[in-house]
């Protein structure tokens, strides 16, 4: 058997894709990740994170453990938050997360996610419905507030989502030549570089359907904001 924990990373940020992550181990290294320090990414430091990555993908080497990343666009999150809602889009990528690991490995495992619904057995039943060939007669799936603080496979999962969305955030600062802070519409040096991306036309990697965009482009623009109708699917990467 084998134990598949889920989790995303960006959901909430007004720049910069969404990512979840999906990783498989066996239950028995339960004990290692707590030894080795995993828990919630929000509760490590940056360089703890890092170190964490960097030890999992080394012992994956050698090691019967998996892992699989979506990175959403901001293109993708748009057209979802303006049909279907985000919560609806996040079990699409959780599904794609999970699908994309090996198949003797999900068709033999307990499935946790870390509840991004109101309803965890909600979002369970929608992922379950976008798995391939589900019911797996081998595999349960499960969702739960807070998994990634419980449960040290989610947290993985967790800490290899962030890590993944940091690496995005670097790379489309480098590619515009200044930093975008954060991503997060909190951030004040998120904040101040919003109207920057605004000045023609909105950016592609920012999240145009979020308030904080349309209002700053409100300040500057007479016209409407364009709206986003594609929701293009499947991505693994944004580069």
């Amino acid at each position: 058997m084998w134990k598949i924990g889920a989790d995303e990373a960006g959901r909430g940020p007004v720049i910069g894709p969404l990512v979840v992550c999906a990783i498989a181990m066996p239950p028995e290294e339960y004990d290692n990740l707590i030894e080795i320090g995993v828990k919630d990414s929000k509760y490590l430091t940056p360089k703890k994170r890092q170190e964490l990555r960097e030890w999992f993908m080394t012992k994956s080497e050698t090691k019967p453990w998996h892992h699989s990343i979506i990175v959403c666009s901001p293109e993708r999150i748009d057209s979802s938050s303006g049909n279907q809602g985000l919560n609806v889009l996040e079990t699409e990528l959780f599904a794609e997360a999970i699908n994309a690991l090996p198949d003797d490995v999900k068709k033999s495992a307990t499935i946790l996610n870390d509840a991004c619904d109101v309803k965890p057995e909600r979002f369970s039943d929608r992922i379950a419905n976008q798995l391939s060939s589900w019911p797996w007669p081998k595999s349960t799936i499960t969702s739960e507030h807070k998994a990634d603080e419980t449960d040290p496979f989610v947290g993985m999962a967790s800490i290899l989502a962030k890590e993944k969305r940091d690496d995005c955030i670097k790379e489309i600062s480098k590619q515009l030549g200044f930093s975008i802070g954060s991503g997060y519409p909190s951030d004040p040096n998120t904040k101040k570089i919003i109207p920057e991306l605004l000045k023609e036309s909105p950016h592609p990697q920012l999240r145009w359907s979020w308030a904080t965009v349309e209002r700053e482009w409100n300040k500057i623009h007479e016209k409407q904001l364009p709206k986003r109708n594609f929701a293009p699917k499947n991505q693994t990467t944004l580069f």
